[in-house]
């Protein structure tokens, strides 16, 4: 059965790819975004598009609608330790007025984009659900504030809800992909090096307790967690917060990551070794059996290579224009 879904920050990298795979199954998409981080092209054909600012959502959002996809949120690592206010205004104060139009709407679902930067340095890999969560930045605290927050709500007034924490998400799906300003993950800057936009890769340390002493992390297909928000509207349940990971369940270094960029676009790409930065876990690496459990999510598309040649493609077509 076919619903109406508004999808704030759908014109981001993750917002966007969920919103073409709701369309491609029948629903009727709203978009709102400020595009202060997004790209007006990037809204899928099919999607109306508001643009405003989720503090603003009560002006648009109504009954009509069967639930919230929530995407819109700065997310820059870097820039939240040094900005914090910008990261608790918006990725907390924007969340907390979205919640309270849903509440006065009457909008009782919630599907909403957490991160594995919730989890801080884990204690143990794989990280499940009940692992503690430390956040060692701004911005993986803000996340999880809003997660408690979603929680309360649910307790307090019904609200179904699924937390999704993303591990390293990655890839491209049809004119949808990865483009930060500035950009900061790794597959992207590594195809910079293969456009000849950068001179060199940096590798932030090479000595750590790794098979090849650099950061291990868990790359998951774009069009994979599209499909699991898809499952996470089906399972949100009236008074629940869910939360579940999404990841591979296998790590690729650093260095891997480099090899098969190399692999897939013939280009040598130079690395040039730097030192560790500071919060960088060695390994952050997900369980997602809940989800599988939970949500009958099953990724399809954790090849690395794969995974690379789509975000390639996409590149490339940007390049052009």
């Amino acid at each position: 059965m076919s619903g109406k879904y508004l999808v704030t920050g759908g014109a981001g990298y993750v917002g966007s790819v969920v919103a073409q795979h709701l369309l491609e199954a029948g629903h009727e998409v709203t978009v709102l975004d400020n595009l202060s981080t997004g790209f007006r092209e990037g809204v899928p054909a099919g999607a109306s598009f508001i643009e405003g600012d989720i503090r603003d959502a009560a002006k648009w959002l109504d009954s009509s609608y069967d639930a919230v996809l929530h995407f819109a949120a700065f997310s820059q690592v870097g820039e939240s330790v040094v900005k914090p206010e910008k990261y608790w205004e918006n990725n907390v104060g924007g969340s907390m007025a979205l919640l309270a139009a849903m509440r006065e709407a009457g909008v009782r679902k919630l599907v909403f984009s957490s991160t594995a930067a919730t989890y801080g340095e884990p204690e143990e890999v794989p990280i499940v659900e009940t692992a503690r969560t430390s956040p060692t930045n701004p911005y993986g605290a803000s996340k999880l504030s809003v997660d408690f927050m979603i929680t309360s709500e649910a307790a307090a007034h019904g609200l179904g809800a699924v937390s999704l924490r993303y591990f390293n998400v990655a890839g491209a799906y049809g004119s949808c992909g990865e483009r930060h300003d500035p950009e900061s993950h790794l597959i992207p800057l590594v195809l910079q090096v293969a456009q000849g936009k950068r001179d060199a890769i940096s590798v932030y340390g090479d000595d750590y307790p790794t098979p090849d002493g650099t950061c291990v992390r868990d790359y998951i297909h774009v069009a994979d967690l599209a499909d699991a928000h898809l499952l996470a509207l089906k399972a949100a349940t009236p008074g629940e917060h869910l939360i579940c990971n999404l990841g591979n369940g296998e790590g690729f270094s650093v260095r891997q990551v480099i090899e098969t960029v190399r692999q897939v676009t013939g280009h040598p790409i130079p690395e040039v070794v730097a030192p560790r930065r500071g919060g960088d876990p060695a390994s952050l690496v997900a369980s997602a059996t809940r989800a599988k459990e939970r949500l009958g999510w099953n990724p399809t598309r954790a090849d690395l290579a794969g995974i690379v040649a789509d975000a390639w493609a996409f590149a490339q077509n940007v390049s052009k224009g």
